[in-house]
């Protein structure tokens, strides 16, 4: 197995402290978006097998069938499927949806066939993949995922007393539902952007004052209204109100699947998606929102947002939430004192991620004599800036004994059977074969 060095990457939403204080690192004051573990070109972890820092994406391309498992490469082709994150959100992020399969396998090839440049601000495919994903909350977290019912979002409308919002209201009370939230976010996005702004102003000082009343959508209010603080004038705040607002809980999740319009606004978690950047955007963002493709990828369908909660699978703790993605399977161990060492099957590659405690990774049948797992190594715990980008400890030539501190991970290829042992929390992504 791999100790991983992994990226944080600074986006503007990141909180400043989320990510810091889980590593036990030092706030710098810019903010800290993401932590990347996996093999995205984008930003891809690195490992040390004893010849000095690697691209775990190369060490992959260097010998799939290895370190991928034959049925892996055989259902994915020779690279990671998944992708898994830390994600701190300080800010909302942009409101946005995901393609399915085939509409980013379309639009990936119409945007080269056309010799769209791969940076391009307007390019919407960045590769020919799906972006399924699952956010597990680690703290308190807050998002919007999914329509509401058009006749519980014209009610939410209706209560801002916003004149300019009443036909959106009318229609949304009045259309079939599906068409009626197509209706609505199409004349929203596509309506005039002064126009737009000064009701925005007026929806947000209602929110405003709404949320401080109390009632049933007061906490609904109260995040459109923070919403308008970053993004004032932003038609996605209009968009925004046409959707579920979801509290987590730490150990609760949504799963978001093609089409589905969702935010996160705030909050400490840990993402597991589909290998993929394709992203298209609804609002919220000063990046390119291309409205007819948006609307064709985008799923009218109303629904409750759906919160997930962990499933105990099998007879050694583990607890899965359960998706309908093969890319990726996420679970967790909470492990508590006395809580015996655990084996996990080595089928798949997996990578696992320490958010609690100290927790004991061994490969079983490797070591010296075979003894029992120590997870009270003070030593083994990374020094202040290696959990980020500033470089971990890779204990080259002790792959078979790793101890995890909060924010440390491992890459553990296929064929490679580990046991987990100490006090602690450990999420195991890996793909559901």
């Amino acid at each position: 197995m791999d100790r991983l060095t992994n990226t944080v990457r600074p986006y503007a939403w990141g909180s400043t402290t989320a990510i810091p204080e889980l590593l036990g690192t030092a706030p710098t004051g810019e903010p800290q978006a993401e932590m990347w573990m996996g093999a995205h070109p984008g930003a891809p972890s690195r490992t040390d097998r004893g010849a000095g820092p690697v691209s775990l994406a190369d060490v992959i391309a260097a010998d799939p069938e290895g370190e991928l498992g034959p049925d892996a490469v055989r259902a994915f082709g020779p690279r990671l499927p998944f992708l898994l994150k830390l994600l701190a959100a300080g800010s909302p992020l942009s409101l946005q949806v995901h393609p399915d399969l085939t509409q980013a396998q379309e639009g990936y090839a119409d945007e080269e066939k056309r010799g769209v440049p791969a940076d391009a601000p307007h390019r919407n495919y960045k590769d020919a993949n799906h972006k399924p994903e699952l956010i597990c909350a680690l703290t308190p977290f807050e998002g919007l995922c999914g329509f509401r019912h058009p006749a519980e979002a014209a009610t939410l409308l209706e209560g801002l007393g916003v004149s300019a919002l009443k036909p959106y209201a009318d229609i949304l009370r009045a259309a079939p539902e599906d068409a009626a939230l197509r209706e609505v976010l199409t004349a929203v996005l596509g309506a005039d952007r002064d126009e737009t702004a000064e009701t925005v102003e007026q929806a947000a000082t209602a929110a405003r004052r709404l949320a401080g009343e109390g009632g049933p959508h007061a906490d609904a209010y109260a995040a459109y209204a923070a919403i308008a603080h970053h993004y004032p004038g932003d038609p996605g705040v209009l968009a925004a109100m046409l959707l579920n607002h979801v509290r987590l809980q730490p150990g609760e999740a949504l799963f978001l699947g093609a089409g589905i319009p969702h935010a996160y606004l705030g909050g400490l978690g840990v993402e597991l998606m589909a290998n993929s950047d394709n992203v298209l955007r609804c609002g919220l963002t000063p990046k390119h929102v291309d409205v007819p493709e948006l609307l064709r990828v985008v799923r009218f369908e109303p629904r409750d947002a759906g919160v997930l909660r962990p499933e105990e699978a099998t007879a050694a703790g583990e607890e899965v939430y359960e998706t309908p993605i093969d890319e990726f399977r996420l679970s967790r161990f909470v492990m508590a004192p006395g809580w015996p060492s655990r084996a996990l099957g080595d089928r798949s590659p997996q990578i696992l991620l320490c958010t609690a405690g100290a927790v004991a990774v061994r490969v079983v049948g490797a070591g010296a004599g075979g003894g029992s797992v120590s997870c009270t190594d003070a030593g083994s715990r990374a020094d202040a800036g290696s959990r980020a980008d500033a470089g971990s400890r890779t204990d080259v030539g002790s792959r078979t004994d790793l101890t995890l501190a909060p924010g440390e991970s491992v890459f553990v290829p296929a064929g490679e059977r580990v046991e987990l042992a100490g006090e602690g929390t450990i999420f195991r992504a890996t793909v559901a074969l």
